[in-house]
């Protein structure tokens, strides 16, 4: 599925592209305790979307990487859409990146 066709409240998404940013991981507080959260951007030809990446997650991906992702669900946060990557989902680095910003390409 292409990043321009993701809708707020679908489940079992899968999609593919690159991560053209991606944030210090923070603390937060959750039911499930304190947690580490990161956020990045992903790409591909069509737009953009924010991905979360919690705990372990977050050391899989780097700027750069081309990723491809499975059984993800929209949420809505601050009136934008998110992907999210349960623990039933995957996130599998298709193509290690550098960290330059170069032209998008899969």
């Amino acid at each position: 599925m292409k990043i321009n066709e993701i809708e707020r409240g679908m489940n079992g998404v899968s999609t593919e592209g690159k991560i053209i940013e991606k944030s210090e991981p923070r603390s937060v507080n959750t039911r499930y305790g304190t947690r580490s959260v990161a956020d990045v951007k992903l790409e591909d030809e069509t737009g953009t979307i924010n991905l979360s990446l919690w705990e372990q997650q977050i050391d899989l991906v780097n700027v750069g990487d081309i990723v491809s992702i499975t059984g993800a669900y929209i949420t809505e946060y601050r009136d934008e859409i998110q992907l999210n990557v349960p623990r039933s989902g995957t996130i599998e680095v298709v193509s290690k990146g550098s960290n330059e910003q170069d032209i998008f390409e899969i």
